[in-house]
This record gives C-alpha cells, sequence and structure tokens, in this order.
C-alpha cells in the first residue's frame, strides 16, 4: 500500500477508536436525533470498515508472464514499464495546519462554555430546591420575611419614604 493510503486508513482507524459514542449518545434528548446519530455511526462504521479492507492491502502482483504467453512479450513489457514508472504523489496535509488553531481556540471556548453552563445549572438546581422547600402557597408574609430579610427592609423602606411604586 502507498504511504498515503496507509496514513489515511490509520487515520480513521484512530478517529474510530476515539469517538465516544455511548457519551455523545447520551446527550441526545429527541428520539429525531437518535434515529440521525445512529445512521451516522453506522455510516462511519461502514466507510471506516471500507477503508480498513480495500485501502489497507497491498495490491496483489501483476504477473506479467501470463500476460507475455497471451498478449506478446514487446506490449506487456511496455505495460510493465509504464506500470513501474508510475509515481504516486505523497498526501501533504496543508488543510489541518490551518485549521487546527482555530479548532483548539473552539476547544478552549467549549470547555469554557461547558463550565459555565454547569455552574448555571447549579445556581438552577439550588433555587428550585429553595422554592420547593418554601411551599409559598401556605406561608404568611412574616414567614417569607423572615426568610428573605433583605426585601423586608427593602419594602419597610418603600413604606417609609412613601414610595409606593407608581
Amino acid at each position: 500500500m502507498s504511504g498515503a493510503g496507509k496514513k489515511v486508513v490509520d487515520v480513521a482507524f484512530k478517529a474510530g477508536k476515539s469517538i465516544d459514542w455511548e457519551g455523545m449518545a447520551k446527550l441526545l434528548v429527541s428520539d429525531e436525533a437518535r434515529k440521525e446519530f445512529a445512521t451516522l455511526r453506522r455510516t462511519f462504521d461502514e466507510v471506516n470498515s471500507t477503508l480498513q479492507t480495500k485501502f489497507s492491502q497491498e495490491p496483489e502482483p501483476i504477473d506479467w508472464e501470463y500476460y507475455r504467453k497471451g498478449i506478446g512479450s514487446r506490449l506487456v513489457d511496455m505495460y510493465k514499464e509504464a506500470y513501474e514508472s508510475v509515481e504516486i504523489p505523497k498526501f501533504v496535509d496543508t488543510v489541518t495546519p490551518q485549521f487546527k488553531p482555530k479548532f483548539d481556540a473552539l476547544l478552549v471556548e467549549l470547555k469554557e462554555a461547558e463550565e459555565k453552563s454547569l455552574k448555571e445549572s447549579e445556581r438552577l438546581e439550588k433555587e428550585i430546591a429553595d422554592v420547593q422547600e418554601l411551599k409559598i402557597s401556605t406561608m404568611t408574609a412574616d414567614e417569607y420575611f423572615e426568610k428573605h430579610p433583605e426585601l423586608k427592609k427593602k419594602f419597610d423602606d418603600e413604606i417609609r419614604n412613601d414610595n409606593w411604586g407608581y
């Protein structure tokens, strides 16, 4: 196999091993998203399998003697010479270096957004727990102000200053 073809197969194989399919699947919330994700995974596996089988094997050597017997030595030698003179250019990746810094910056941004989201979720869960604990439907104003003295002070100041909010 040529160096470039082998490299593509190796990269695809490593990519397949490093993808956390189960972790991503847990994040999906709708049935449609799960269906699309399953299609994506199946397609990825098919392409990866094709790369592993079709492009990871060396081509079978050509039996030049077999063709010499049936076609003739001169024509076969001409084809053999042309075949052996073919040089497959090495793949030079010019795209990855161009986008790698952008991708790394996006990963940093993603981590920051994830941390911010987790903190906000934590804050909201605490707020929900506080509200559920309040039992507002049976609570008197005095009981509420006991738990929130800063609001009582604010309301008292507004009343004292004759500021009724209109």
